[in-house]
């Protein structure tokens, strides 16, 4: 697959809106599942926008570590430095809570190249320290250990599962304190044009709902009727 970026714009555009209105927008659309379970933010308060690059994590085996670890060319460096702005490093980790993907001397690459933050199923260690280096944080857990005996870096940027989602390199990664959604490249746009809109006409039927003291559901769930309206108090569209 072609590996084109999303344009920095729509990166900025997607920074305005909610995650939990991005998952309603890329379900809309029919790709389900979008939503990483069990994934939480390990930097609260805080959001990630950004194009996935990704690192795929297989069980140990002496062989295959044999052929893989090879010193700075090892996949996960070849994945850290495939990122930069505007990046995230997304880590299949086969949903091993406890397994490190890396501590704060791999990830140091990650700060040195500018990238978004990370993503994984799996664990983070040395978390406080690796907090400093301005990343956010996302994963299922973390650890003391590495990542012996549990996983062990195998490929940089292919497709991966990571909780329970399907995600490509430049797919694009929302994330706050709500989880983690990805939105596949080539619907981004139609995405956050449906995100922007919809966004609007809630704020328009919040406003309906206390300017006439009526419940919700007079207005919501919002009506293609409703959203003309919005558009039309203003001038949009």
């Amino acid at each position: 697959m072609a590996d084109e970026r999303i344009p920095d714009e729509i990166l900025e555009r997607y920074k305005n809106v909610a995650v939990a209105t991005v998952y309603g927008g890329v379900r809309r659309m029919g790709y389900e599942p979008c939503f990483m379970m069990g994934i939480r933010n390990f930097t609260p308060g805080q959001s990630l926008v950004g194009r996935a690059r990704t690192l795929r994590f297989i069980p140990p085996r002496p062989d295959i570590m044999k052929e893989v670890h090879n010193g700075e060319d090892s996949p996960e460096y070849r994945a850290m430095g495939s990122c930069g702005p505007g990046d995230v490093l997304v880590c299949d980790a086969m949903g091993r809570e406890y397994a490190a993907i890396g501590g704060d001397v791999k990830l140091l690459q990650l700060k040195m190249v500018g990238a978004e933050g990370v993503v994984t199923d799996g664990a983070i260690r040395d978390l406080d320290v690796i907090r400093g280096y301005g990343l956010k944080l996302f994963a299922k857990g973390r650890t003391p250990t590495g990542g012996a005996p549990e996983v062990d870096s195998f490929e940089a940027n292919a497709t991966i599962g990571c909780g329970g989602v399907a995600v490509r390199p430049s797919d694009l990664i929302v994330a706050d304190d709500d989880g983690v959604v990805v939105v596949a490249r080539q619907i981004a746009a139609d995405v956050i044009d449906w995100v922007e809109e919809h966004e609007q006409a809630e704020e328009y039927v919040k406003g309906l709902i206390e300017k006439e003291g009526v419940a919700p559901g007079k207005y919501y769930p919002i009506s293609e009727e409703t959203v003309i309206r919005s558009r039309e108090s203003t001038g949009s569209r």
